[in-house]
């Protein structure tokens, strides 16, 4: 099981929110791209678009209004 440093992940100003919002829609992505059998068929959707937001092939974009609300939970 992948258990990335959620400090890595959320640098800046990423909250969890917007990190799993965009993880799971790119996850959704590959499953309806079927880009699974090509590029990580033995792995699951939100392992593979977690793994490309931690090797920094995608980027998460949030919303200003979410940038300025910070969690400190």
């Amino acid at each position: 099981m992948l258990n990335p440093d959620l400090r890595v992940l959320l640098k800046g100003h990423t909250s969890k929110y917007s990190l799993v919002r965009a993880v799971a829609k790119r996850a959704r992505e590959l499953t309806e791209d079927e880009e699974l059998a090509g590029k990580c068929a033995d792995k699951k959707p939100v392992t593979c678009a977690l793994e490309e937001f931690l090797s920094g092939e995608l980027e998460i974009v949030e919303p200003e209004e979410i940038k300025e609300i910070r969690f400190d939970c």
